[in-house]
């Protein structure tokens, strides 16, 4: 029933993403006549006592890149599927649009965590800069940069509920790490001081 209503969200969601299968097993996957494909959706949590970096260094071997989905977010486990070699790894409470954020970013060769697993990688890294995806820090180049987020989300191509997602992972990234960049003014000076944007970039400095 999940898969299916997945698989349906994802197809309303996202047009240019072609869903060619939705299997509830490691095996179907396998043999299923489209394999392999361009990236999988993989959930951590199926009960086959197959280890998971097992699964992901085959799919690798094939060419088919991996995002993993798991209730679970214990930094081994995470530390573990991206040595592993998946791309990106989704808790199930991250917000539905990250799932296909982190498709797409899979497909060009991404990596995309989310900002609790983030939180969970990188504990002990206060004061330092959080890691963000390639997608994260255009999208915080631009806001810090002087844009609305409706303008930041059209030059990305993607929704504007998917560019405050990305706005609230950022912070969030940046509030575990001890820093607050709760305000425009703040993430832009973040931003600044991190190198993803440029001073001369800043509003009032051009």
């Amino acid at each position: 029933m999940l898969l299916g209503a997945l698989t349906e969200w994802i197809r309303n969601a996202a047009p240019d993403i072609d869903m060619v299968a939705a299997v509830a097993s490691w095996p179907e996957l396998l043999t299923h006549p489209e394999f392999p494909v361009g990236v999988v959706l993989l959930d951590l949590d199926l009960k086959d006592n197959i280890p998971v970096s097992l699964k992901i260094s085959t799919l690798k071997t094939t060419g088919v890149r991996t995002v993993l989905m798991s209730t679970y977010s214990e930094p081994n486990v995470v530390r573990e599927a991206l040595a592993a070699g998946a791309l990106g790894y989704l808790v199930k409470s991250e917000d539905a649009g990250m799932i296909v954020e982190a498709i797409r970013a899979a497909a060009v060769g991404e990596s995309f965590v989310s900002a609790e697993l983030d939180l969970a990688l990188n504990s002990g890294e206060v004061g330092g800069a959080p890691k963000l995806s390639a997608q994260e820090r255009r999208v915080m180049a631009l806001y810090g940069g002087g844009e609305p987020v409706k303008a930041v989300a059209y030059q990305l191509g993607i929704s504007e509920e998917t560019a405050k997602s990305y706005l609230k992972r950022i912070r969030e990234k940046y509030r575990v790490a001890g820093i607050d960049v709760g305000t425009k003014v703040a993430l832009r000076k973040r931003a600044i001081q991190d190198g993803i944007l440029l001073q001369t970039e800043a509003p009032g400095q051009l």
